[in-house]
């Protein structure tokens, strides 16, 4: 961005003021509008998002959070958390705020013996896995290993081992968080027993959590996989044959099955490439030898245009779908929580795909049930445990002319399932943050007036209250 158009975004706060008091207390860099790296900086994993923070906090530990946290009390600047910088929202950055960016904090340790692990707040699932799966151990993580651990866990956590493990959220044993008030918190069922409740499933705006401590299972490192392309036309058949074999599969599996289009993969034929097709897809969380038969079913839904099923090491699988899912890409997600796939929503899916401005976009359908829907609705903040269907529309482009097109697109997605919905919204996938603001009775359902009473405990004074803060 050029200094000129620098100088039409309106300052809210004393930034100087704001920018000498982070360099005065943090051991990481502090980087402002002037910085050679700004714009670098600036940036998150969804291109779509092009917001101009006052400054950029990189905080290397808990000690530089406490600092960024006393300057943003001290100047009361909008302020937005990056960990990953994945979230589909964006809201990792904000215009005319502070950043405290935790991107340094990628320190990693597992506990083998005990079965568990603690990671930085900037860690992402595929640098976790990749410690984890050392020792043969995994937890529900992001389906693109790009994705931060912090944003996923914090909003629930749906991923392929939820059906047998639960939520990235029901994992969670502890957090370190830094309040609104500067102090350094444990949240855990011994510790701060309310924050810990929020911080599962909550969302953002509770403060800066600085490391997450997981319990992990024993998979991999090779995991039985089913991936199916079938061809297109015959995805109405599919859609219903895919839902009563989802029923009767066991919770090692947790299925999915996406309206999308081959890969230009070249391990693929060229023919192929960007065809719509149908895509299931799974892992089995037990043993490797025996997940093939288990996964079978999946592959039987009809005649096939590709199976790439077989045995694969489990982090080859969560980094699969990387390469499709580049940083700077543009992407924009709703979501529903569903009880069934009737005949009219399947009819209402099929129609609106049929309008999918790009062959990036998609319309993915994840199983729930199983150790999910074993939780209690009100035991966390993320309430959605009795749906066994989550209906996620994922549009995704490149040019920017096509902003309008694919927003458009997935909003409209959204307004024709809306009938058949159960009228949940999981928050990491429910649009812009002001939708989700908008949202919050579909997103929190019963649990929203006790998270609310959690923030207001925590942070009287709005700090982390997006919404209130927003310019």
């Amino acid at each position: 961005m050029s200094s000129q158009l620098r100088a039409v975004v309106p300052a809210t706060v004393d930034e100087d003021g704001l920018a000498a008091a982070l360099r005065a207390n943090l051991h990481g860099e502090v980087i402002d509008r002037a910085h050679p790296e700004y714009d670098r900086a600036r940036q998150v994993w969804n291109g779509l998002i092009d917001r101009y923070p006052a400054v950029i906090a990189r905080c290397t530990g808990a000690a530089d959070v406490v600092a960024a946290v006393g300057a943003a009390r001290e100047f009361h600047p909008p302020v937005s958390i990056r960990g990953g910088g994945h979230q589909i929202a964006g809201s990792a950055v904000c215009d005319n705020g502070l950043v405290i960016d935790l991107s340094p904090m990628k320190g990693v340790a597992v506990d083998p013996i005990g079965h568990t692990l603690r990671a930085g707040g900037g860690v992402t699932w595929g640098e976790l896995d990749r410690e984890a799966q050392l020792f043969g151990l995994a937890t529900t993580g992001g389906e693109v290993s790009t994705t931060g651990i912090a944003g996923f866990t914090l909003g629930g956590g749906m991923g392929l081992l939820m059906r047998a493990y639960g939520l990235a959220c029901d994992n969670l044993r502890s957090a370190e968080i830094v309040t609104a008030d500067g102090m350094v918190r444990t949240a855990s069922r011994q510790e701060h027993q309310d924050l810990f409740w929020a911080l599962r499933g909550g969302g953002r705006g509770l403060g800066v959590v600085t490391g997450l401590e997981y319990d992990l299972h024993p998979l991999g490192p090779q995991v039985a996989t089913a991936q199916v392309f079938y061809p297109y036309e015959a995805a109405a058949q599919l859609l219903r044959g895919w839902s009563d074999v989802v029923r009767a599969l066991p919770e090692t599996i947790t299925p999915q099955l996406a309206l999308w289009s081959v890969p230009p993969d070249p391990a693929l034929p060229a023919e192929l490439h960007w065809q719509r097709a149908v895509m299931v897809a799974g892992i089995s969380a037990g043993p490797a030898e025996s997940g093939a038969a288990t996964l079978a079913p999946l592959r039987e839904l009809a005649e096939p245009l590709l199976d790439l099923s077989g045995l694969t090491s489990y982090l080859e699988i969560q980094s699969a779908v990387d390469p499709l899912f580049p940083a700077g890409g543009r992407y924009y997600m709703k979501s529903h929580f569903m009880a069934d796939l009737p005949e009219p929503a399947i009819e209402a899916m099929l129609a609106q795909d049929a309008r999918r401005p790009t062959p990036e976009s998609l319309i993915v359908i994840r199983s729930m049930g199983g150790a999910v829907a074993r939780v209690g609705a009100d035991e966390t903040a993320f309430p959605h445990r009795s749906e066994p269907f989550n209906v996620s529309i994922d549009a995704g482009w490149v040019d920017p002319a096509l902003d309008a097109t694919a927003v458009g697109w997935a909003r409209d997605t959204w307004r024709a399932l809306v009938q058949y919905a159960s009228g949940g919204v999981y928050v990491n996938f429910s649009g812009f943050g002001e939708e989700a603001d908008e949202l919050r009775d579909a997103v929190f359902g019963g649990n929203q007036r006790r998270l609310a009473e959690v923030r207001a405990a925590y942070d009287p004074a709005g700090l982390f209250d997006a919404a209130s803060r927003r310019p």
